[in-house]
């Protein structure tokens, strides 16, 4: 076998380089990640990507684990896992895999990294949060099974991610190596459960660049035969696709040293290499064991067989994006403190903060001034009868941080002041409302404009919230 092809490049749409994509594929790497683009503009690549290959067959992913929408600006971004956890309903999670299946086979992707099962039970955790179904392993077997059936039945593979479990840490694997403090007792319990239960449906296993010392306490996950060879696929039985997360990420150190070193371990594909060509070059350098290379190429084998199968018998009907997330959206919401609905004719003041991303809240006031309430900007601390906060900040991969900062914590707090009514409303980290004293709090889990809309209405009392929170504050 071509070792390029356990090689799976990364590609940036608007920074990565089309030619050096193409002459990757022609070097026979074994498929793609791509971040990214727009539903034209991947289409486009994914064609050009599997005409290049010399191969029969290569294998399109991405992280795709909002839907399209995370990473496409002209597609819906689908309610995020915590927010199916707070309805705590199945067929809205199968719904969410099959939108997210359908739309990705549509742009030539065959492969979803997603459901994250790791636990949303850490309130420190840069990188999980809303990604995560809830903090107990029941809650996110069930939600997580049902999403990966609707990925199924989409037509596309699936991957659990990021074992043995990236719940309980504090450190974006992005920049640092996390470290899980949890003993062997505690894993089994906790971490590890949503893992154990739910590999009879994986196609695939990303492995976490964490350290686990109660599993072992020299090497991180993505690179030790002991967590990868040993437990999961020994003790626990997995016979299917083992890949890395990718080795760009600054938790690892040298990529070629580590890109042996997960092999070694029983990893079959390397995800994301800072620079692929020069990894590819070293690989071919070195010699592997026969078994390595024929089980790398067995797993490929079968994973492209299977996209094939699914990609055959995909369920054709299309699901309606933008009405499914709303729906979901009105089941999700939850409610926390007092505030008293605005009615028309209110003037209702609006503080925004965390917007990192600039999203666009347009869709919350728009929805408020069609039912006749009068928006205005925040400005001083001047006295006023009603004041809305928007929270925004959500994951970010190499952020760091997901929560307020010290002094948007003491702003917000200071805005308070001489204010007869105020509500939080958090569009991504829930967690965040424990920093801000405001009379109520509304959990929304997604900035998305559905989401948005919902919360106005909701604001106007037009529904009552009954999303529950799927994990302690």
């Amino acid at each position: 076998m071509n070792i390029a092809r356990v090689v799976f490049p990364g590609f940036w749409f608007n920074k990565s380089k089309e030619e050096d994509a193409l002459a990757l594929a022609r070097a026979g790497v074994g498929g793609f990640c791509l971040y990214g683009g727009t539903k034209a503009s991947v289409a486009a690549l994914t064609r050009k990507l599997r005409a290049a290959s010399p191969l029969p067959r290569i294998l399109i992913a991405a992280d795709y684990e909002d839907g399209l929408g995370r990473w496409l600006p002209d597609t819906e971004l689908l309610p995020s896992n915590l927010a199916i956890g707070a309805t705590n309903n199945e067929e809205l999670a199968y719904e969410k895999g099959l939108i997210t299946a359908q739309q990705a086979l549509q742009i030539g992707v065959d492969w979803v990294f997603a459901p994250v099962v790791d636990l949303a039970n850490n309130p420190q955790n840069p990188i999980v949060n809303t990604r995560s179904f809830g903090a107990e392993p029941e809650l996110v077997i069930r939600l997580a099974s049902a999403f990966m059936k609707g990925l199924s039945k989409g037509g596309v593979l699936n991957c659990l991610k990021h074992f043995p479990g990236h719940g309980n840490t504090t450190t974006d694997s992005h920049l640092a190596m996390p470290v899980v403090t949890e003993t062997l007792a505690q894993l089994k319990k906790t971490s590890l459960v949503p893992f154990e239960k739910l590999l009879p449906q994986a196609d695939s296993v990303m492995i976490g660049h964490l350290l686990v010392p109660a599993l072992d306490d020299k090497t991180p996950a993505s690179l030790s035969k002991k967590i990868i060879h040993n437990l999961l696929q020994q003790e626990m039985g997995f016979a299917r696709c083992v890949c890395t997360d990718a080795l760009l990420m600054k938790a690892l150190g040298d990529e070629k040293q580590s890109a042996l070193q997960a092999l070694d371990a029983g990893a079959h594909l390397l995800l994301v290499p800072e620079k692929p060509f020069e990894l590819i070059e070293f690989l071919r350098g070195q010699v592997f064991p026969d078994e390595t290379l024929k089980r790398a190429e067995q797993m490929l084998n079968e994973l492209c067989a299977q996209a094939d199968e699914l990609a055959a018998t995909a369920f054709k009907r299309p699901i309606n994006a933008q009405d499914f997330t709303l729906n979901t959206a009105r089941q999700a919401l939850v409610a926390l403190g007092h505030f008293p609905p605005v009615e028309p004719g209110d003037t209702v003041h609006i503080l925004e903060v965390g917007n990192d991303e600039n999203f666009s809240s347009a869709p919350f006031i728009e929805t408020l001034s069609a039912y006749g309430i009068i928006p205005r900007n925040f400005k001083d601390s001047a006295q006023m009868d009603t004041l809305i906060i928007l929270f925004w900040r959500r994951y970010k991969p190499f952020s760091g941080k997901i929560g307020l900062t010290p002094q948007e914590t003491e702003f917000v707090n200071n805005a308070l002041h001489n204010v007869r009514r105020t509500l939080l409303i958090c569009f991504a980290n829930p967690f965040a409302s424990n920093d801000v004293a405001t009379e109520g709090k509304l959990l929304a889990f997604s900035p998305s404009p559905a989401f948005q809309q919902a919360a106005a209405e909701c604001v106007m009392g037009k529904f009552d919230p009954v999303g529950k929170l799927p994990m302690p504050l």
